[in-house]
């Protein structure tokens, strides 16, 4: 049983049947898709450096545009400690140039949230809340943030955190997932933001 299925519990069986089966991993086979990101944007310049330094980690990347073609790779695999993980692989193609948006996912059971490691190696820690939208959406909102220096996590105070809300849901008209992705900051606004669609190459 996928991490995704056990945080959402009951409310698992009230998604899109499409989503269901995303987020199922049947076989632990990984979840492959392709698509277009329609609109990718930055927040203001005085942040650009901090991302193109984040292009070193796979986190973030200065770039922005439009009908930015991407994909995305789920992979479920078994940590060092026997935990079930899902490794995140999102790549944006920028004409000859990759940007990569990594992480790598598990459950605290005890809190019943998905524990967020961003980065590769990871910089950056966040507590993951995953609730279903009254359409069958799905929805994840970021919570407490820690910064990650190797074995060393320090809490971010909200003046320093960068909070995403992700809705991803499913269009039966266009037979494809749609994906929505906002960061913002308490002081700042918005930091960065990005908002396409994709299809599974293969989804039992």
């Amino acid at each position: 049983m996928s991490i995704f299925i056990k945080v959402l519990d009951k409310q698992f069986d009230r998604l899109h049947p499409m989503l269901q089966k995303r987020y199922r991993f049947p076989n632990n086979a990984p979840f492959h898709a392709t698509g277009i990101m329609k609109t990718i944007n930055g927040g203001p310049k005085i942040l650009y450096p901090l991302f193109s330094l984040g292009t070193k980690n796979k986190l973030l990347f200065p770039e922005q545009g439009i009908d930015i073609p991407f994909t995305i790779i789920n992979t479920p695999i078994v940590g060092p400690n026997g935990e079930e993980q899902i490794h995140w692989e999102r790549t944006f193609y920028f004409g000859k140039k990759k940007r990569h948006f990594n992480a790598l996912m598990s459950l605290d059971s005890k809190r019943n949230i998905i524990k967020d490691y961003l980065g590769e190696p990871s910089v950056v820690y966040s507590d993951l809340v995953f609730t279903v939208s009254s359409d069958g959406g799905l929805k994840i909102e970021s919570r407490k943030q820690r910064l990650v220096l190797g074995r060393i996590e320090i809490p971010l105070p909200k003046l320093f955190q960068g909070l995403a809300t992700v809705k991803e849901k499913y269009n039966e008209e266009k037979g494809s997932f749609e994906i929505a992705v906002d960061v913002r900051n308490p002081l700042i606004g918005h930091i960065f933001s990005y908002k396409g669609e994709f299809s599974a190459h293969v989804l039992e």
